[in-house]
């Protein structure tokens, strides 16, 4: 078995290995090497697939004007963003976790979120925009933001990881693909490196530190079966299909503290969304990637086989209910729901994700045309489908009638509800009436685990499960494999900002250890 060394190791080729990586550079590393297992073709892991979104606190439109690209000053003039503190970022992170969520790594993701999102475009060069076609809504000839998150990349996830490796480039770190790491080193308690795989030979690769970003286990029905519960084997994988839970195999080696404990992954759960219900079963596309999310549900209805609602779609914005309504619809009958829209909203779909040749539509010129077509497509009851829609739509009409002057938009929480049925959709409430009408079949896509290591929030340094708890010498973790930050639900976009908040904090803890 060869060895070589290095300064600092990477293990994941994604956004969060990516800023550790280059971290590690800007520190003062001279010699780092980032290994993969997933071919060339399939580098980037889950980053590549997302919309690029990241979220972080600022001080309204003038804070960000700065750092996106794709804004006028004619344009600046007519646009609406309200502060986004650090308040606001922790309360959504801890509502939407029921409070369960480590109060300390909330603190570093979302003190470190606005330093992140800079060093991203100063130091990364991101081209960051404002995401004007995900989070603003033109109302009144103003474009209004709403939901606390207003960033996005040019084009989205492909375009993060692009500038990511164009810096790699500039920054000489070597990246080895179809490399998996099968092991750690340890030596007197700390990590020294790993035992990877490359050309069908084993190589021991030295280094001070090593820096775990290869993400949770999602791509592994095995595994999601046997920490989230049998129901997950039917999941959809929304990203890559080498995100099979090796970090977390690694960690055993050095007894990683893992949070929650790994028998009770099913209770931290998983980001699941609305997906394309003809997306692949096991992979994301690299074509399409998020294009196959269908997230327009706020602005219709949602309904299972039986014909059916099933959840509250207005209960809040898309972005603080869409990771986990993707569970909900995978609890229905066949995995499956249909969305369903009439033509006063449909203008208002984003083009991304429902366009032509994008999405499979099926068009009715009544809704009575419509459940005929759907019994087709997974509808078992048309019957209890048309009285669902009739009285939601009576219901709408009844709270219309009590509050009049309530007035429809999608920027804010309007209060426009249909309180009269059982399971309310409390806001953006109109009759679906007019024809067209569309729907849309969409299954459950499970994009990554929320449950992982342990970590300092501090120095990103990987926890031993001990009385001490004390962090492992010369081993860090960033990106999905870190625990205790997310629980069931998640505040959009504070994923990305997250890795890369940990990524810059392990880089330059790796960079200290290589100048000793």
């Amino acid at each position: 078995m060869s060895a070589t060394c290095y300064d600092c190791i990477v293990v994941g080729s994604g956004h969060a290995g990516s800023s550790a990586a280059l971290s590690a550079v800007q520190y003062g590393c001279r010699n780092v090497l980032m290994i993969d297992k997933c071919p060339e073709e399939w580098a980037g892991g889950n980053g590549y697939f997302t919309a690029g979104a990241h979220r972080t606190v600022h001080d309204g439109l003038p804070d960000i004007l700065p750092i996106v690209s794709n804004v006028s000053t004619e344009q600046a003039q007519k646009i609406d963003m309200d502060p986004y503190t650090t308040d606001d970022f922790s309360r959504d992170i801890m509502r939407l976790s029921d409070n369960r969520s480590d109060s300390d790594i909330v603190r570093a993701v979302v003190e470190g979120s606005r330093g992140a999102v800079q060093w991203l475009k100063d130091y990364v060069g991101v081209p960051f925009i404002l995401s004007f076609h995900r989070q603003a809504y033109e109302v009144e000839g103003r474009q209004k933001f709403w939901g606390g998150m207003v960033l996005s990349v040019e084009d989205g996830g492909k375009g993060l990881i692009a500038a990511h490796h164009r810096a790699l480039h500039r920054a000489g770190v070597q990246i080895w693909y179809n490399c998996p790491a099968v092991d750690l080193i340890e030596q007197d308690g700390a990590v020294t490196g790993v035992v990877a795989c490359r050309n069908g030979e084993l190589l021991e690769l030295h280094s001070k530190s090593v820096i775990l970003a290869s993400g949770g286990f999602e791509s592994s029905p095995e595994l999601r079966r046997k920490y989230l519960g049998d129901l997950w084997q039917a999941a959809r994988v929304r990203g890559t299909p080498y995100n099979n839970g090796d970090g977390l195999t690694l960690a055993k080696k050095v007894n990683a503290l893992v949070r929650p404990p790994a028998p009770s992954f099913a209770e931290a759960g998983c980001h699941s969304t609305c997906w394309d219900y003809n997306a692949p079963l096991d992979h994301g596309s690299r074509v399409l990637s998020n294009q196959y999310t269908k997230s327009g549900y706020p602005l219709g209805v949602m309904i299972n086989s039986k014909g059916e609602r099933f959840v509250d779609e207005g209960e809040d914005f898309r972005n603080y209910t869409y990771a986990k309504f993707g569970r909900r619809i995978l609890e229905q009958d066949g995995g499956m729901a249909l969305q369903v829209y009439d033509s006063k909203v449909i203008s208002w779909l984003r083009k991304e994700e429902y366009g032509d040749g994008i999405v499979e539509k099926i068009w009715g010129d009544t809704l009575e045309d419509l459940a005929d077509k759907l019994s087709s497509k997974g509808l078992k009851d048309k019957a209890r489908f048309l009285e669902t829609m009739q009285e939601f739509n009576k219901a709408v009409g009844a709270h219309r009638k009590k509050y009049p002057n309530l007035k429809w938009d999608p920027s804010v929480k309007d209060g426009l509800s249909t309180e009269s049925v059982p399971l309310p959709k409390s806001n953006w409430a109109l009759t679906i009436d007019e024809p067209p009408f569309l729907a849309v079949r969409v299954a459950c896509g499970i994009t990554f685990t929320f449950g992982g290591l342990a970590i300092d929030p501090e120095t990103a340094g990987v926890l031993r499960d001990s009385e001490q708890k004390e962090a492992v010498k010369g081993l860090f973790c960033t990106g999905e494999l870190v625990g205790g930050l997310f629980y069931a639900n998640y505040p959009g976009g504070s994923g990305l900002t997250a890795g890369a908040v940990f990524g810059r904090r392990a880089g330059k803890e790796a960079a200290k250890l290589a100048s000793y």
